[in-house]
Formats: C-alpha cells, sequence, structure tokens
C-alpha cells in the first residue's frame, strides 16, 4: 500500500525529461505496492513527489535522481539498484544502504508467501536469468584464471583495510557472539582442521588457497606438508613470501595452477570459498577430479556458500561487477555431481548466520577505512563494494544464503564412527596454541 504526499517540485533539471515520469511513476507504484508488506519506505521521485509504501513511519528512505533510473529500477531492479547507487543517482536519506538492501530482502525473501504478486514478480525475472545460466556458469581453464584476477588482483592494501591479520576472505566461524573476527577466523580454521582429522606427515591439497593462511595454518597443526593452488597471481606471490617469512617453505608451497591441471594423490583435500567459482556445468569434473586426487582412504572438505532455496541464476548485478562466473549453489546441484564421482558424504554442516556476522564485521572495517580505499580507487569503487558487502550480509540475514561444510570421502571407514572427534581435535589445537603464544 502506498500514498502519495507531494511536496513542491524540486528537481528543477529534470523537468526535461517529465514526460517519462508519469510511466516510470505508475511503474514503481505498481512494482513497490505489490512487494512492500513488511515495513515502511518512502521513495522521493525526481520530480520531488514523496511516496510511501507501507504503514506507520519509514524504516528507510530513499531518493532517486532522474527518471531513466526510476524507470530502469522498476523494470531491472537486480542490477539497477547496484548501479544506481554505484552512481550516485539513488541516494539514502533515512538509513544506509545495508538498512534498504534488508528491507528489500525481507520483503521479497524465500518466506514470502506463494502467493502474493510480489513473490510472482520475482519469480518471472528468475526465470528469465535462467535463461543465460549456462553461459554466466561457463568456467574453462583460461576464462577461470580471468574471472579470479578481475576480483581477487586488486590491491593488497584493499584487503588489508578490512580482514583480519591473516586475510581470511571466507566465513568465519563464531562460537560466540563476543569474539572478534580474528577470533572467529582462528576457529574456522580450527574447525576445518579438526573435520579433516589430520594426522603427521599427511599431504593435503588446499584448492583456492587464497593468501595462504589456511595451508600455513594446518601445516602448523599437525606437521602436515601442504600444497595450494591459486588462479591470483597477486595472492600466490604473497603466500609463498608469506610461508618463507614462517620458515615454513620447505612443507608449504603454492603453485598458481587450474586444479583441473593438478596431478599426484594427496591424504587430505581442502577446499574453502573456491566452489562458489566452478559453475554449475562443472561440478561432475570437479568432484571427479577431486576424487582422482585423493587416496583411498582420504578425506576431502568442501566450505561453500549455498542457498537453502531451489537451483537458480546468478545473480546480474554481482556477476558484472563482483564475481564474473560465480554462482551460488543449492545443494540439490551438489549432490548428484558427488554421487557420480565415487565420493561419499559423509557429513554436512550447515552454517547459517556466521557468514551474516563476517559480511558486517567487514563491512563496518570498510567503511571506518574510506578515505584510504578512496585513495587507492574512487568513490564510484567505494559505493560498489559497499553495496556489494551490505547485499552479501543481507542476502546471509533475510535471503536464504548459508555456507555448507560437506565432508567427503571414498570409504565408509575413512573417519571414526561419531563425530566427537570434531570437538577433541578443536579442543586440543585450541590448547596447543595457548601454549605457543605463551
Amino acid at each position: 500500500m502506498y500514498h502519495n504526499a507531494n511536496t513542491p517540485h524540486d528537481f528543477g533539471p529534470d523537468q526535461k525529461v517529465i514526460g517519462h515520469g508519469p510511466i516510470a511513476s505508475r511503474l514503481l507504484d505498481w512494482v513497490l505496492g505489490q512487494i512492500i508488506h513488511t515495513g515502511a519506505l518512502d521513495l522521493r521521485l525526481p520530480d520531488g513527489q514523496l511516496r510511501h509504501f507501507g504503514h506507520g513511519r519509514a524504516d528507510v528512505a530513499i531518493r532517486i535522481h532522474n527518471w531513466k533510473t526510476a524507470r530502469r529500477i522498476a523494470l531491472n531492479p537486480d542490477m539497477a539498484l547496484g548501479e544506481a547507487y554505484m552512481d550516485g543517482s539513488l541516494t539514502l536519506t533515512k538509513g544506509d544502504i545495508y538498512d534498504f538492501l534488508a528491507f528489500c530482502m525481507i520483503n521479497i525473501g524465500p518466506d514470502r508467501q506463494n502467493g502474493d504478486h510480489g513473490y510472482w514478480i520475482r519469480r518471472l525475472q528468475q526465470r528469465v536469468r535462467w535463461l543465460g545460466r549456462r553461459f554466466a556458469m561457463y568456467n574453462p581453464i583460461g576464462r577461470a584464471q580471468r574471472n579470479v584476477a578481475h576480483h581477487y588482483d586488486l590491491s593488497d592494501e584493499l584487503y588489508e583495510l578490512f580482514l583480519d591479520d591473516q586475510r581470511q576472505y571466507s566465513c568465519a566461524y563464531f562460537a560466540s557472539p563476543q569474539d572478534t573476527l580474528e577470533e572467529a577466523q582462528i576457529a574456522k580454521i580450527r574447525h576445518i582442521a579438526a573435520k579433516l582429522d589430520l594426522h603427521k606427515g599427511q599431504r593435503v591439497l588446499d584448492i583456492g588457497s587464497g593468501w595462504g593462511g589456511l595451508a600455513l595454518a594446518l601445516a602448523r597443526a599437525a606437521e602436515t606438508d601442504v600444497t595450494g593452488l591459486t588462479l591470483s597471481t597477486h595472492q600466490h606471490g604473497y603466500a609463498n613470501s608469506k610461508a618463507a617469512l614462517e620458515n615454513l617453505a620447505d612443507r608449504v608451497r603454492y603453485h598458481l595452477r587450474d586444479y583441473r591441471l593438478e596431478e599426484g594423490r594427496y591424504d587430505r583435500v581442502v577446499s574453502v570459498g573456491m566452489f562458489e567459482h566452478v559453475g554449475a556445468g562443472h561440478y561432475d569434473e570437479y568432484f571427479a577430479k577431486v576424487a582422482e586426487l585423493l587416496h583411498d582412504d582420504g578425506v576431502a572438505l568442501i566450505h561453500t556458500i549455498g542457498s537453502v532455496g531451489e537451483p537458480t541464476a546468478p545473480q546480474p548485478w554481482i556477476r558484472k561487477y563482483i564475481f564474473p562466473g560465480g554462482y551460488v549453489p543449492s545443494l540439490s546441484e551438489i549432490t548428484p555431481a558427488v554421487e557420480k564421482s565415487g565420493l561419499v558424504i559423509t557429513d554436512v554442516e550447515v552454517l547459517r548466520l556466521h557468514y551474516a556476522e563476517t559480511l558486517k564485521a567487514w563491512r563496518e572495517r570498510f567503511l571506518a577505512n574510506l578515505p584510504k580505499v578512496e585513495k587507492l580507487y574512487d568513490q564510484r569503487f567505494c559505493r560498489m563494494w559497499e553495496f556489494y558487502l551490505a547485499a552479501s550480509e543481507a542476502g546471509f540475514r533475510h535471503n536464504g544464503l548459508v555456507v555448507f561444510q560437506i565432508q567427503l570421502a571414498k570409504r565408509l571407514d575413512a573417519l571414526p564412527m561419531t563425530r566427537d572427534y570434531i570437538s577433541k581435535a578443536e579442543r586440543s589445537l585450541g590448547r596447543r596454541a595457548s601454549r605457543a603464544a605463551r
């Protein structure tokens, strides 16, 4: 429901395109009127008119500065909202971009009733995006490296401004709401190490090794030999330098190599935050390769963002500006590929709000360092990155995004009979770290 609270026209230059105004205005009135059922939104149009949607005082208020943006948002919000915020043609007059995106997702999220018009609008948009799904997720070897470079080969200083000191760029594990980001990232590494059931002298492969922190931690945790694979030239150089600095280069090395080109056999295979870049059309290939690389008594752990809903298509703004080739899978897309590979799913854990808390910490640190980011890039980049972090956090809180940790093996007896070994190993690793810090 909305009502029109007209105010004097305070956007004089926009009167040149007033002919387009009524059409865009009516489109927005209809779309927002159908979608908004929870809370309230104030919308200031380019001609100065004020629209109020919902009931009660507005939770958030936005201002659209030209009719072209208004029309694009009404017709293609998944792309246009992010671009409008980046360009400054959509601004917030109450709340911030996270507040607005959370408001939107609460109203269009997976818990909306199937019978309302907003639900069917979203279904239609998803079906249209589905038509280009296979092309959007096509990631052959050369293209995969270009996609990775788009995001991960940005300035190292950028990532230092909002990540923890180990540069863990994946979901942390908050054992307590009071945990700092650093504590939660250490807990995540311990949780993964415990699930891998590591033993001294084992060979470990880290697919998508990032800046190398996980591989170094696994090598220290159980005196294992770790090989990391990355497609980012920046991460590759940084990680090898870090291994040398910590006197672990004899047991930890990193290769600039696609996982599909890796050879040999490993006792353990781990992949954190990389599976999102594989693409659904490559899942059979991915798990077949993991099976090929794993010893018969080996164990693998795949840590990936996932969706609790049915399969869909890549989000267009994220795909264009942040993660080309990226895709968030549903569990129903992953399990068939695992079954074909001959691997056995031995454990699945769903981390629900852990990534929302991680992204909140990243966003707060990013915003606290905005002047430094502007010196590296520009204001448009800052707004793009803020939108990305805010949209991601809102997605994990309100739009069905989670993290799957999928443990795999070739044999049913590759791991202890009960899950008790995981918590025992975590406690042991924590005590060892405490003694080392004294």
